[in-house]
């Protein structure tokens, strides 16, 4: 019986081939590069493909690095292909659902990343709360601007967060808010109960959750039923002085609605965790 191919990059086969080689009886597979298959220039015979961070990383929706560019003509061009594993936990680019439409199965890496992006979330909402930004711009200029009387951050304590996806990522969320002793209400597509939230509820009743949410929360997936799901009038339901914060795709937010929430003092600060690990924050002073 002939090996299974393995389609990867060189990065990936130079850095785990070994340890892929280890895991599989022996002679039971066999690796072919991205980059040896473009040189080839014709069909490539893999049956299955691993798509690492490395990869997709650099890259956005309208601006393809060459290495995805690269990576996808390769898996157009194998049509033994049968298994496609990705690193993220999302499957909406568009070759994935080409794939898909081929017969081809297409496989995340839900709950990998967890844990980090929960910490960096938490990260996140210490930050805004304790308006860090401020304090490292008020550094920067050499101000004394301390945050004091009406100045103050409110204590974390107590205030109450709206996570909006209930996956590994927004359950691991839950439970470190939960630790600094905040209210938690999960949203998801239906309204079974998911610890550790305090309540559950479903995408289409979120309305009724916002007069609560001193903290909105984005960690769901992107689908006709997230897109654009934090918009103008979900701003306007949420108490004056909230916090915004998104670790989702960025259509599940509309972008233009985010910055006039800030600017109108509506939103009191805003972060997004954004393609490539790197978090940015927008903070109104209020103060």
């Amino acid at each position: 019986m002939p090996p299974i191919k393995l389609l990867l990059s060189d990065f990936a086969f130079r850095t785990w081939g070994l340890r892929v080689t280890a895991a599989v009886p022996s002679g039971g597979l066999a690796f072919v590069t991205s980059e040896q298959a473009i040189a080839d220039g014709g069909p490539c015979d893999a049956d299955i493909a691993f798509m690492t961070r490395e990869v997709t990383g650099k890259s956005s929706k309208n601006n393809q690095t060459p290495e995805l560019r690269d990576f996808e003509i390769v898996l157009r061009r194998s049509p033994k292909l049968r298994w496609l594993q990705i690193h993220p936990a999302g499957a909406e680019r568009p070759i994935y659902r080409e794939l898909r439409d081929r017969g081809v199965k297409v496989t995340t890496a839900s709950g990998a990343t967890a844990v980090t992006v929960s910490h960096s979330t938490l990260g996140a909402v210490i930050a805004l709360n304790r308006r860090f930004p401020l304090l490292a711009d008020a550094q920067r200029r050499h101000a004394w601007e301390p945050r004091i009387g009406e100045r103050a951050p409110r204590d974390l304590k107590g205030q109450c967060a709206v996570v909006v996806g209930l996956g590994p990522i927004g359950r691991n969320i839950a439970t470190l808010l939960k630790a600094l002793g905040m209210r938690v209400i999960g949203a998801r597509r239906s309204a079974e109960p998911v610890a550790p939230c305090d309540r559950t509820i479903a995408y289409d009743r979120l309305g009724e959750a916002l007069p609560e949410a001193d903290w909105l929360i984005l960690c769901c997936p992107a689908s006709p039923l997230t897109r654009g799901i934090a918009n103008a009038a979900v701003f306007a339901a949420m108490p004056t002085g909230a916090h915004f914060v998104n670790v989702a795709r960025g259509e599940i937010a509309v972008e233009a609605d985010v910055i006039a929430a800030l600017a109108s003092g509506r939103l009191a600060g805003a972060a997004r965790w954004r393609a490539g690990g790197k978090l940015r924050n927008d903070v109104d002073d209020l103060g």
